[in-house]
């Protein structure tokens, strides 16, 4: 029997994948929803399947979260419908808050494109922050996110805080911000935002792979997809911004940037690539890209788009031994890194993972990756242009005129 996708569209019944933890924490739920307490294991890698590649696969256990998803998606439309009618309450800060998004649980480059937008902020000479709710963090500490942001944004003020509007709170009067840019909050609609820029990855734009059998990809809600909310939620978007759209066909981003012009009419769309900006060792020395050129290393990996970070090391010239995947957030043991790095080879590892990683004998190294505009860039730069000006670049203007009287 044919089964409906979370957009109403017609959906031919999907099967498992895998990952112990998601990026909202739902991958773990949807793990044990499918009965992984025995992960399949792929003969050509030892690791077990990670939870969204279980959930690609069509047929199988995974079957039974159709109602589920169904429900979630329900839930989310009417939430969404509650907000705009005005019957759950949002409130605003007196700094314009610029947010960067998403509709699926995973990696879309929403780091590299945080610091795109501080950066371009700050090239208006506005003073940035970022807000985030700080998933994956322990003891209260910074997460993965948030320290990767600061050893690339130095200067940015970074608050953690499960209640948005209170850490917004925070950088607008405590640290006097003149914007606050959101990171991974368009479902977060209890806080109002000014520009809601939303990411879809190219190589997976509803959340999951292709199935290995080949044929399109499940398309749903969590949790049996990785789907947040239902595909039209992009009509709430001021643009949306594909990732990665380096890494596939031209044919399967035309028909992508087709669809996403109907899900979000009248909204700009935009074109990114994750270019490797630099490849450094553990003490910050600079090791230059071109020196993974031809060599054989090892990657070890706990983030949300493991495929990608490889296709981004093979493009370097570099020949993969082995690929450790981990989950999202994953806390590293010691033992996770055992066996690899053996007759010289480098472990390469993303700098999002850098701090987590556990001292072994072998010479780790990190990639850095940075976000290019490919396409569309004057209508994220009219976006930013237009923002409103917030009370503490008012009160530097009034003070910078009455100086200069």
């Amino acid at each position: 029997m044919s089964l409906p996708a979370a957009d109403g569209s017609p959906h031919v019944p999907g099967g498992p994948g895998r990952t112990r933890s998601g990026c909202d924490g739902t991958l773990g739920r949807a793990r044990r929803a499918v009965g992984v307490a025995s992960l399949p294991v792929d003969s050509s890698n030892p690791q077990p399947l990670r939870p969204e590649q279980q959930l690609a696969r069509r047929g199988g256990l995974a079957e039974l979260l159709w109602p589920a998803a169904w429900l979630y998606g329900g839930v989310a439309r009417l939430r969404n419908a509650a907000y705009e009618r005005g019957f759950l309450p949002s409130f605003r800060l007196e700094a314009p808050v610029v947010c960067v998004g998403n509709l699926t649980a995973g990696g879309t480059g929403k780091t590299p494109f945080t610091v795109w937008v501080c950066r371009e902020l700050e090239r208006r000479g506005l003073r940035p922050g970022v807000l985030s709710r700080g998933y994956g963090s322990t003891d209260g500490g910074p997460n993965d996110e948030t320290r990767a942001l600061a050893a690339v944004l130095p200067g940015t003020p970074c608050v953690q805080d499960a209640d948005r509007v209170r850490g917004g709170e925070r950088l607008a009067t405590r640290h006097r911000v003149d914007v606050v840019v959101l990171d991974d909050g368009f479902q977060h609609r209890r806080l109002r935002r000014d520009l809601d820029l939303v990411l879809v990855d190219a190589t997976r734009p509803w959340g999951l792979a292709p199935p290995p059998g080949g044929g399109a990809p499940v398309r749903a809600m969590l949790p049996r997809g990785l789907l947040r909310e239902p595909p039209c939620g992009l009509a709430r978007a001021d643009a949306v911004v594909v990732t990665r759209a380096d890494q596939v066909d031209p044919a399967t981003l035309e028909a992508l940037l087709e669809e996403l012009a109907e899900r979000a009419p009248g909204r700009g769309i935009a074109t990114a690539a994750h270019r490797p900006s630099r490849l450094h060792d553990a003490a910050g020395s600079d090791l230059g890209l071109e020196s993974l050129y031809g060599r054989e290393v090892d990657l070890v990996s706990g983030i949300g788009n493991p495929e990608a970070f490889e296709a981004t090391v093979r493009r370097l010239g570099a020949r993969v031994a082995e690929h450790r995947r981990f989950p999202d957030h994953h806390a590293f043991a010691p033992g996770d890194l055992a066996g690899l790095g053996g007759a010289g080879r480098w472990i390469v590892a993303t700098t999002k993972d850098a701090p987590k990683l556990p001292t072994i004998d072998a010479p780790v190294v990190l990639l850095e990756v940075e976000i290019a505009i490919l396409t569309g860039a004057p209508v994220l730069a009219a976006l930013l242009d237009s923002l409103p000006t917030g009370r503490q670049a008012r009160e530097r203007r009034a003070l910078h005129e009455g100086l200069h009287g």
